[in-house]
């Protein structure tokens, strides 16, 4: 069975996290993806912990069944051999500060000449203009000037940030959907594409209602816990032996939530009757609900509550959900064999697809692994040529 991404060649010019784990989806499709790194240790990520015999896990899961080459773009042989290896692909990804691929000769007009139909997709923080384009960012900083901190939390606590790497993984599913878009329309038109993707916008489009609820109303959003401050009763209580969690998005759910408490009576009760009224009252409410809750364990909830069709789950901690049996028959855990280091479970795509194969399609890369491979059998170099290469310290 083939894949969607059959024949299709990536140039993966990024490190640590958002433009790695977008190639790292495209692979997953069939796409083959040649990460171009520099001298020395190659890609931060590789010292990221923890380790399988002093390999990287996190760089495993976010580099797996690509092909490592080594070139260093200091040198101007460097930059030669990355536009060679440019003309041979359709994608090219880097996620530098903005500027310094022009700096090097390796903006998007000057590679279209050499390739017109590349896409080239251009990951930064803030994006390639604007008056916070030059800045440096991680995750965090976009969390915290995004506005995502600000509305997470308890109303009496501090800003918090998401636990995962939100922003990062969220900038890379935005990166691999404009890809396959620009690959789609190139199908049609025979034109490549410039993309400009920021990991500042996709925080902001992870604002989703916060965003509006400011520009329609002007009142500031604030903190509210795991209360969503529109929907009564959605929120967190306490079980005998652990948080649960109820939501309740509209009447429906609602009389099924209180006929599975077996108070039938709160559907008709002038405080809970439609939702405008179950916000209003909503700290009445949660009071009778906590009652309920907490005279029950997780387990006892769950079977009541599924019965009842409401949605509802018990806080799962990491390793709940790694060995959870909807997991498993999903097929999401995925032991991968990483040559010379061992085992290391990660998770596989997301992404089910019925006519072709969209899986986890190797291990990753040592550093530099396949620069021989490119040069052979890419650039078609002779000997010499490679010779040379390596003695001026080129290639690795």
């Amino acid at each position: 069975m083939g894949a969607m991404l059959d024949g299709i060649r990536i140039i993966d010019f990024t490190a640590n996290i958002a433009g790695p784990a977008a190639t790292a989806l495209l692979s997953d499709m069939g796409a083959e993806v040649i990460k171009v790194e520099k001298p020395g240790i190659g890609d931060d990520a590789r010292l990221f912990p923890p380790y399988i015999n002093g390999f990287s896990a996190p760089f495993i899961v976010m580099n797996r069944a690509k092909k490592s080459v080594v070139i260093d773009m200091k040198k101007p042989q460097g930059v030669q051999i990355f536009k060679e290896l440019v003309a041979t692909a359709d994608v090219l990804v880097e996620n530098y500060k903005p500027g310094v691929m022009k700096k090097l000769g390796l903006d998007y007009e000057t590679l279209k000449e050499i390739n017109p139909k590349l896409i080239m997709l251009s990951l930064s923080g803030y994006g390639q203009y604007g008056p916070l384009s030059k800045r440096p960012a991680y995750d965090s900083i976009i969390q915290a000037c995004s506005g995502i901190m600000d509305v997470t939390g308890f109303p009496d606590g501090p800003p918090v940030k998401a636990g995962p790497i939100i922003i990062d993984l969220a900038t890379a599913m935005q990166a691999g959907f404009a890809i396959c878009a620009a690959l789609f329309a190139r199908e049609r038109t025979g034109v490549g594409e410039y993309i400009d993707l920021s990991m500042f916008e996709t925080a902001i489009n992870l604002l989703a209602g916060v965003w509006t609820d400011y520009t329609v109303t002007k009142n500031v959003p604030k903190r509210t816990g795991n209360r969503y401050p529109y929907v009564s009763p959605f929120d967190t209580f306490h079980a005998k032996n652990g948080y649960f969690m109820i939501c309740s998005a509209g009447d429906k759910t609602f009389h099924n939530l209180c006929d599975a408490m077996g108070m039938a009576e709160l559907k008709t009760d002038e405080r809970f009757k439609n939702l405008f009224v179950r916000n209003a009252n909503e700290p009445e409410l949660k009071k009778i609900i906590q009652e309920w809750v907490e005279s029950k364990t997780t387990d006892e909830l769950m079977e009541i509550l599924i019965k009842h069709e409401v949605p509802a789950s018990p806080i799962f901690s990491v390793k709940d959900v790694v060995e959870h049996p909807h997991t498993i028959a999903r097929g999401i855990p995925v032991e991968l064999e990483q040559p010379g280091r061992g085992n290391v479970v990660i998770y596989g795509p997301a992404i089910k697809t019925k006519n072709s194969e969209t899986k986890v399609r190797g291990a990753a890369p040592e550093h530099g692994q396949h620069t021989d491979w490119m040069l052979n059998e890419i650039l078609k170099k002779s000997p010499e040529e490679i010779n040379q290469l390596r003695t001026s310290g080129v290639i690795k």
